[in-house]
């Protein structure tokens, strides 16, 4: 709790007398990575929180103490959530929410044994999306993201990460990025938005990656980068597919190390279906993430932990393709600080990061504890959010979520609907519970 900001008379929100107050982190940790820190998540039991009018937390602390400290002041929203549980908004480190075409009908052929590499060899896969994807107006594809951002708010998504990669050329990659950013401008009130490029999603039918490459390097790039110096386009982070039969290693390098040089952090997908030194490649590099992990080494984990590079793990996928899940174990061991994503896109159609911790816990053995870190404080640090988002600290953006639990193991544990009575955006109530109440006693009838 701040003292300081007791004498302010005016606040944006209070929530107060809450079960518990999630804080997750205290002093400021920018990270959790060891087994020890990941376990230790401050919790403040009986506690209460405050927004001020600039939609930052300015003070959290036991509701007594906060009561007593601003026994003066006034809330434009004053909430008494007795009984409940109050958390940061939660943090989705990895998405593909922009598209058109959705692939339902390759499910049924996953089903009966298809690999996700067969599907993508019979034209289907990402080349089915990005047919679609070009086809498409940026007012269609505007449209289909607004309803999907919808969605993951009322899931408790606070921010999240936004990929392009569906039009593999300048003009449709240009498209999709100025579609994420419109959004990020348009709902900035609602979520944040953190944008990434991804021309290197996969290889141009009838190219090659060498081809490929060279479009990446001197066509899209840099196109996409006087767009962004023009003040039109929001673009922080660059992708690239390192995988076999896709942009290998040697292509993949060349166009992070362009991308880096160009001032973007290196946000990347590697070792998913075959080991191809992804996490040796992040550590070489300096890269602030990489995503999949399905098949990184014991070298890659030590490489991985020395800037540290975050491991974003996603479970959805290895659920969805049938497939080992990545080693979140090994990688905590190392102290390769994890993160979650929901990969939301045609192939792993997930918006909800309640249900990706659910399957972290399941399917790749975290805790509880490791896997809301990882949806929150992690997840805020591998998009380079750290100082603003992922704990309810003192000065951070008071995007909340409020559970009508008394404990918040209830977010994890009760799969597939979790109890959310309210979100919160700097403060500002963006999602509330509109679910009948029904009473407990049952109606008599008569005939």
């Amino acid at each position: 709790m701040d003292p300081d900001n007791s004498k302010q008379q005016r606040y944006r929100l209070r929530v107060r007398n809450a079960a518990q107050v999630v804080c997750i982190a205290r002093h400021n940790e920018p990270h959790k990575r060891t087994v020890e820190s990941l376990n230790d998540v401050c919790v403040i039991e009986n506690g209460s929180l405050i927004v001020d009018l600039n939609g930052c937390i300015a003070a959290v602390g036991a509701a007594d103490e906060i009561d007593k400290h601003f026994e003066n002041a006034s809330f434009d929203e004053d909430i008494d959530a007795s009984g409940m549980t109050l958390l940061p908004g939660l943090v989705d480190a990895h998405t593909h929410a922009v598209w058109s075409g959705d692939r339902v009908h390759e499910f049924a052929s996953k089903l009966a044994g298809a690999t996700y590499m067969d599907i993508h060899k019979a034209g289907g896969g990402i080349g089915f999306t990005v047919r679609h994807t070009r086809e498409s107006t940026a007012d269609e594809l505007y449209c289909l993201l607004v309803d999907r951002l919808q969605r993951m708010v009322r899931a408790g998504t606070a921010v999240v990460e936004i990929k392009s990669g569906y039009g593999l050329e300048k003009e449709t990659e240009l498209k999709m990025l100025q579609v994420i950013t419109r959004a990020a401008q348009t709902f900035r009130d609602q979520i944040t938005i953190v944008s990434t490029y991804l021309g290197a999603h996969s290889i141009p039918q009838g190219s090659t990656a060498a081809e490929a490459t060279k479009d990446i390097l001197e066509r899209q790039l840099p196109a996409i980068m006087k767009t962004k110096a023009d003040g039109s386009l929001q673009v922080d982070h660059i992708d690239v597919f390192l995988e076999k039969g896709v942009f290998e290693r040697e292509h993949s390098r060349a166009i992070l190390e362009a991308g880096q040089h160009c001032g973007l952090e290196l946000n990347f997908h590697g070792d998913e279906l075959t080991y191809q030194g992804a996490g040796e490649l992040a550590g070489e590099l300096g890269a602030l993430a990489v995503s999949h992990l399905e098949h990184v080494s014991e070298a890659g984990i030590v490489a991985m932990a020395k800037r540290p590079t975050f491991a974003v793990l996603l479970p959805t996928t290895a659920y969805v393709l049938r497939i080992s899940p990545p080693p979140a174990r090994a990688l905590i061991a190392g102290e390769v600080p994890v993160a979650l994503g929901s990969d939301f896109n045609p192939n792993a159609h997930c918006l909800s990061m309640p249900m990706v911790m659910n399957l972290a816990c399941v399917t790749m053995k975290m805790t509880m504890s490791e896997a809301l870190v990882g949806a929150t404080l992690n997840a805020a640090a591998a998009l380079g959010k750290r100082t603003t988002h992922g704990s309810l600290e003192v000065g951070k953006q008071g995007d909340l979520l409020l559970l009508k639990a008394p404990r918040w193991e209830h977010l994890i544990y009760q799969l597939g609907d979790p109890p959310i009575e309210a979100v919160f955006h700097a403060g500002r109530r963006v999602f509330f519970s509109s679910s009948a109440s029904f009473p407990c006693e049952e109606k008599k009838h008569t005939a």
